[in-house]
């Protein structure tokens, strides 16, 4: 019963495209099926800024609910040209909310707007030199502010970005391959590199740029902030709910689920966590 009414409870608030306010404002994920995916997101929370990791194929309406103020296309092992090669909906590059891709990220951006993607004649897996264009001064990039005019980067890919979309510039290259690129216009960067591993030099502070001066967000999310509404949620759940759980009356235990009436509030099942020994249940909050 549990199960069913949380089950019951996640469906409405998805139907009614509820989100707690911790997880607005934030950074989406759009997940290409990289292996360093959830250290993005992780690299994202670290800056007190929400992160929701998402599959490449969420629809706009499911983005849109987080309210996010900046989108991540993440890496990816694809090519962009084999068949089957993981997409997203193109109308992502055309909502206006400042986007980065990462390694396959860039390649899908350049792609999809209009520039050419190839094979790379040597594949670059590992550290690698980006040099730097225009990171200072008069109309230089936003990704690389107060970066030095060189960096050590980490790279993962066998493909490359041969010629760019239009409206778009080269900001950094490494010895083989065109390895950062923007658009200030559209609010749209990529690099070919991973800013979210230790591997790279200055990769946090491109990420902090990114999330603050590229999306303006905002450095409001904690797990304590998580828990205090997680918390007051439960509580406008607990008048429905007995001040204890039905015991058995031979012994000293809970009851067994069947005798657990379900919480009539919109509570998606993510934010509490059943235990279940045997048929005892307790409930925790995350």
């Amino acid at each position: 019963m549990m199960e069913s009414a949380a089950k019951q409870a996640t469906e409405q608030a998805r139907k009614q495209g509820g989100r707690m306010k911790a997880e607005l404002g934030g950074v989406v994920v759009l997940d290409f099926g990289g292996q360093y995916t959830q250290l993005i997101a992780r690299r994202i929370r670290e800056q007190q800024v929400f992160s929701a990791v998402l599959p490449c194929t969420s629809s706009i309406e499911e983005i849109r609910k987080f309210a996010p103020a900046g989108i991540v296309l993440s890496g990816g092992p694809s090519s962009v040209y084999d068949p089957g090669a993981p997409k997203c909906d193109p109308k992502v590059l055309a909502l206006g909310i400042p986007i980065l891709g990462i390694c396959y990220g860039m390649q899908w951006i350049t792609h999809m707007l209009g520039g050419k993607v190839e094979k790379a004649a040597r594949r670059e897996y590992g550290r690698a030199r980006l040099s730097i264009e225009d990171s200072k001064g008069n109309g230089g990039s936003h990704l690389f502010a107060g970066a030095p005019a060189s960096l050590r980067v980490w790279n993962s890919h066998g493909d490359h970005v041969r010629t760019l979309p239009e409206g778009f510039r080269t900001i950094g290259r490494t010895e083989n391959a065109i390895a950062a690129v923007e658009n200030p216009e559209k609010k749209i960067y990529a690099v070919e590199f991973h800013p979210e591993v230790n591997h790279t030099e200055r990769g946090t502070e491109l990420l902090r740029n990114f999330l603050f001066r590229v999306c303006k967000a905002e450095p409001k999310w904690s797990g304590a902030a998580f828990i205090e509404e997680t918390t007051a949620a439960i509580r406008r759940c607990v008048p429905a709910f007995p001040k204890a759980l039905p015991r058995d009356a031979a012994s000293s235990a809970p009851a067994s689920a069947s005798a657990v009436p379900a919480l009539p509030c919109e509570l998606p099942a993510a934010r509490l966590f059943p235990v279940a020994p045997a048929n005892r249940f307790h409930w925790s909050a995350p």
